[in-house]
């Protein structure tokens, strides 16, 4: 069985995975949602959206920890992963993804259907 090829499989990756710490906040226009990633650069992050499911995941170059004697840790190193099922209301053609300081942003429009809208009252 390969995995890379094999359906509902993926292959495993070296080192501790963490969940990162995640903030979500809802306006008229969609979803915001930030993820804390210290330690990942822009170019090793995937944000992936199949089937509805969000998938968001981070890779830490730990080559630099390695050998290494801490006296006391607080901070573990590892890759991030999460996963959020969306609703039919987010359009997931428009999401857009950024890095900043360590934080993912991601922006997840409503689609039109799903925004806030007044109704008139006629007369």
């Amino acid at each position: 069985m390969n995995p890379a090829t094999e359906p509902n499989t993926q292959n495993t990756r070296p080192g501790r995975t963490f969940a990162p710490k995640v903030d979500i906040l809802e306006t008229e226009a969609g979803l915001r949602l930030w993820a804390e990633m210290p330690g990942v650069d822009e170019n090793a992050i995937e944000v992936e959206l199949v089937d509805g499911v969000l998938s968001l995941r981070g890779r830490v170059a730990t080559a630099e920890y390695d050998n290494l004697e801490p006296l006391y840790t607080e901070y573990g190193v590892g890759n991030f992963e999460t996963r959020f099922r969306l609703s039919n209301a987010i359009d997931g053609e428009r999401i857009q993804a950024k890095l900043r300081n360590g934080v993912l942003e991601l922006e997840l429009p409503k689609v039109a259907a799903a925004k806030p809208r007044k109704i008139e009252i006629a007369a």
